[in-house]
Parts: C-alpha cells; structure tokens; sequence
C-alpha cells in the first residue's frame, strides 16, 4: 500500500546551492559537504538534499540549530571504503554507515558508492544522520520506526524518487505472540527493548502516519517540538509519551493500533487470498489480490504468474504472455512458466511457438510435463 502522506510529501524539491569549500574535491550544497573525488559528489548531493527537504516537512527541525554542512564522504573502491571504516569502528558495514560522535564536527556519513549495497543501506543510514544532527539522542521507537519507514525512498536511474512502504516486517509483528502495545514501545527506552523492536517501531510510526484518525498524526508531529538535543533517549521517549498521553486515550489509542495492524495485509496474505479466490472462481478479487501483492512487491514472481493465468482465463493472451515472461525474469519455475507459455500461444494460435515452449518445459521437467506436452504438439494442426 503506498503511503499518501509520504507520496505528497515526495513532491519537496530540492536545488544544490554550490560554494567554495576548505576541500577542492568536496561539493557543499545547501545542508550538505560531500566529499570523495568520485564523480558521484552532484548525484549524491541532490539526493541528500531531496531526503533532507523531505525529512523535514516531516520533523519541521530548525537547521539554523545544527552546525551545518552534513558531511557525506564518498568511496568507490570496496578497499578505501572498508578501510576508511574499519579504522572508525573497528570493522565494516555494508554500503554506507554514518559515524556519530559527540563532536559534532566529526560526524559523517560515509558511503560505498555504487556498491551492490548502497541502495539498502543508504536511505536508513541517511536519515539517522538527519534526525541524529538534530537530535543526538532521539527516542529509539523514533530512530529505528522512521529509519525502516523512509527506507524504500529510492531513486531511479534518471533520478526521479520512488517510494513504496517498507512493510517487510508485516507478518513478523501481525503474527508476534504478546504483541506490546504502542505505549510499551514508544517507553522502550525506560521499560527495555522487547524482541523484533525495529519492526514494532516500525509499526507504532505506520500507524500514526496512515490511520483514519488524523488527530493521531497532528498529536504524534507535536510532540517532536519536545524532543531536545540535550536530553537522553529516555528523557525524549518520556516527553514524547506525556504528550501523546495528554491528548489521547490510551486504550483507546491501543485499540486503534491493532485494528490498523488486522486491516494491513502483507505480502503473504495477499497471495494467499489471491490464490484462495481463485481457487474459488472469484477473478475479480483474486486479481485485486494480486495486483495489491506485485505493487507491495513487484520483485517477486508470484503475483505475475497469477496475473498472467487471469489474462488467459480472460483471453487476453497478449497480456498473459507478459505476466508470464515478467514471472519468469524474476525466478519462477521455469518449467512451469514454459508450459504455460506453450498453452497461451496455442492458444492464441501460434502453433510454431507453443510448440517451442511446451518442449522446453518436458526437457526441464520431463516428469512432470513430457507426457502432457507430447500430447498437446500431437494434438496441434499446422502452424497457421
């Protein structure tokens, strides 16, 4: 489900602003330095500076507060970059970290860039160090829910933003046994860390941004007015909680929160209830369920299969030859997708091809598929 506080939100533009700086090789934009000597310092930048404007119609922090610029320092090289690190923290992170230390001057986000994991570590480490510029000690419910929150915001190859809710932690929370409630989680900080504390935080944040009742979310952006940069997590956490305690009823809050929980379907249920309903003959549902899925998760193949076998049921095998092809670039089973290909171009009457696919699934799965295949090329007349 996309997010539509986080889609307008996306609308924030953000222009580089350039400047002389100490290092020649360093770019300095409006709120950001980025180092490294890559070539990657423009593109980088105007992504710092887009999350930066788009962090902030959220928190709405004053950056005349922090010592500005944030500096991004930027490696090519897998070596410098573990190096650079290593030397830091005593070992790696993948893709990008960003070091905090109580001197503020020292602070930086550091970045492997184009590194296979740049693009998943990236928007989480990039809004710790928003947030932790403003606020070295936010409450944990905040810095992990809001980090796994924005960590989906990404940028295509012409470098237009995408975003998708990360619900990757769904199942995990829906299905926890004594699930806490919201107000345990927003205290982890006084009452301890339960188990699977990102993906609860995670879940407190969704609800807040996404549940009907909007005085949650107004209630939820006035308390980061409390948030100071002098006070600890707990002292944070406990003036964030007297906040949303004034305006709201707990319990009440506490069972809005599950209901947001139940309404939520992950990935895995949408399948499921797409196959269910398909298995029953309700096309209708079963497509609206997988459509939800492959929008939650347009790399998984599942969803495309199923799409591709409502199409055909549907005669419309153009596009099923699609959905089939998509399921089989993201790792369906080939034998299955090939058979049936074969059956939606014989179908179609493309005897010649159908031919073709209906042989590569008996030769990749001759158990399940040669039999069946042999009597559908007998069957066939002539290509026409």
């Amino acid at each position: 489900m996309k997010n539509k506080l986080c889609m307008c939100l996306l609308l924030a533009a953000a222009a580089l602003v350039y400047a002389q700086t100490a290092d020649p090789t360093a770019l300095r934009t409006e709120h950001f330095e980025v180092a490294g000597g890559t070539g990657n310092e423009e593109r980088i930048a105007g992504q710092m500076e887009y999350r930066f404007e788009l962090y902030n119609q959220m928190f709405r922090f004053d950056p005349r507060q922090v010592e500005l610029p944030l500096r991004v320092r930027v490696f090519e090289k897998q070596s410098d970059y573990d190096g650079y690190v290593i030397s830091r923290l005593g070992s790696s992170r993948p893709g990008a970290v960003y070091l905090h230390y109580a001197n503020a001057g020292r602070r930086e986000l550091v970045i492997n860039s184009g590194s296979a994991d740049e693009a998943r570590a990236l928007p989480y480490q990039a809004f710790m160090q928003y947030l932790r510029a403003f606020i070295p000690n936010p409450p944990a419910w905040i810095r992990e829910g809001f980090a796994v929150f924005f960590s989906t915001l990404t940028f295509d190859e012409k470098g237009e933003p995408a975003y998708e809710e990360n619900v990757a932690w769904l199942d995990a929370v829906k299905n926890k046994k004594d699930l806490p409630g919201p107000g345990a989680v927003m205290m982890a900080d006084v009452l301890g860390m339960p188990d699977d504390f990102q993906g609860l935080a995670w879940s407190v944040v969704s609800f807040f941004l996404n549940y009907e009742k909007r005085d949650y979310l107004r209630t939820l952006t006035d308390s980061f007015m409390l948030l100071s940069s002098s006070q600890s997590a707990a002292e944070n956490a406990e003036a964030v909680m007297k906040r949303i305690f004034l305006w709201n009823n707990m319990d009440d809050l506490t069972a809005c929160y599950l209901e947001y929980l139940a309404s939520r379907k992950s990935f895995s249920e949408l399948v499921a209830e797409g196959q269910q309903t398909y298995s029953a003959g309700k096309r209708d549902e079963a497509k609206r369920a997988f459509t939800a899925a492959h929008d939650q998760n347009p790399s998984h193949y599942a969803p495309c299969y199923y799409l591709g076998l409502l199409a055909y049921d549907n005669s419309d095998y153009d596009a099923a030859g699609q959905y089939y092809r998509l399921a089989l670039s993201l790792g369906a089973d080939e034998a299955l997708v090939w058979y049936a290909l074969g059956l939606n171009a014989a179908a179609s009457g493309r005897y010649g091809e159908a031919r073709d696919f209906l042989r590569q699934a008996a030769d990749a799965a001759p158990a399940r598929y040669k039999e069946k295949a042999e009597f559908l090329i007998s069957s066939m007349p002539a290509e026409r």
